[in-house]
């Protein structure tokens, strides 16, 4: 065994030890049911259903139908995987599960006044109070979020004190085998502009800026674009044909605008540079776990060749447990719908 698959296996036992040796990981469903459990997830994004991909293989193993709710059907691909629904036409449901407290998720919990309501941080949010925050709460039967630093941020958010429980992220369920390439840099992108389904993370001009800094130097560039980002904007570089997270596990490093991916990444053993805005707001702990941040492109090379990992008490705190997550987050919501 390399120095390099000692530290994976080191990271893996580190992160998934934790909740392990609390007895909070499980490894069976306690939502067994004679029919179907039907959820209706709501998110800040409002068409942003991969925030809900990651959980359909556990929902298919319980025999559990998730739908996400949506405006309208304008912004749904016709071969997205995810069922989507408006709410009109949303049919009987067990549990109502929001992301957040924007405009929307809001809106849907006031429509469905009479589900059981969860709230479930599927991707990072500010730590400050959201304004319908106070609309939501007294329903919540449960608080769940992916990390200890997320529940922070998560109670900031939704401006509450309650016990949040830290589940894991589903896609943290099956992490790629690292297996870095020579030279080769996954860049990872936001959102350059805002639209319907959410707004835009500050900081492109600076990551397009520093990406030609480093292939000019000689690095194999490989974007990991954001399921909302624009396509054309890194066209001339190769674009990954699998998700971040996946891809991650090819590259030395990584470098993009700090988001709810840079946790995993780091978790696969791939470290991370962020590219940070002044106009760019994210919650300290996605910061933590960058081997460094830079504002000036020109720095971009030096920071990428001396990247490294955080250390392991920051690691776990930011990541969470590792293996059984998808089912230890139905496994509350299965608790919510019988209290």
């Amino acid at each position: 065994m390399n120095t390099a698959d000692q530290a994976s296996l080191t990271r893996r036992a580190v992160l998934g030890g934790a909740l392990a040796g609390a007895g909070l990981i499980a490894v069976g469903g306690t939502a067994a049911a004679s029919r179907k459990v039907r959820v209706l997830i709501a998110t800040n994004e409002p068409w942003g259903t991969y925030h809900v991909e990651p959980l359909l293989a556990e929902a298919a193993r319980r025999r559990w139908q998730l739908t996400q709710l949506v405006p309208d059907f304008s912004q749904i691909a016709p071969d997205d995987p995810v069922p989507t629904a408006v709410p009109d036409a949303a049919g009987h449901a067990d549990l109502l599960v929001i992301n957040g407290a924007e405009d929307w998720p809001a809106d849907c919990a006031a429509r469905f006044r009479r589900l059981p309501l969860v709230a479930s941080s599927l991707a990072y949010l500010d730590p400050v109070e959201a304004a319908r925050a106070k609309q939501v709460r007294p329903r919540l039967r449960a608080i769940t979020s992916s990390s200890p630093a997320e529940s922070r941020a998560f109670g900031e958010y939704l401006g509450t004190h309650r016990k949040i429980q830290v589940v894991g992220s589903p896609q943290t369920d099956a992490l790629p085998q690292r297996a870095p390439e020579p030279g080769l840099v996954l860049v990872l992108t936001s959102v350059t502009h805002d639209d319907d389904t959410g707004d835009a993370a500050p900081g492109t001009e600076l990551l397009l800026a520093a990406a030609e800094q480093l292939q000019a130097a000689g690095k194999r560039i490989l974007v990991g674009l954001h399921p909302r980002e624009d396509p054309a904007l890194w066209s001339r570089y190769e674009i990954s044909d699998v998700p971040s997270l996946q891809a991650s596990a090819r590259a030395e490093a990584a470098i993009g605008i700090p988001g709810t991916v840079f946790p995993l990444i780091a978790a696969v053993g791939t470290p991370v540079v962020g590219c940070t805005d002044p106009a760019l707001t994210v919650p300290d702990y996605l910061l933590s776990v960058c081997s460094t941040t830079i504002d000036d492109p020109a720095k971009a090379l030096s920071a990428v060749d001396k990247a490294q990992l955080p250390d392991q008490k920051t690691l776990a705190d930011a990541v969470g447990p590792i293996g059984g997550s998808a089912n230890r987050l139905l496994n509350t919501w299965s608790r919510a719908i019988r209290r």
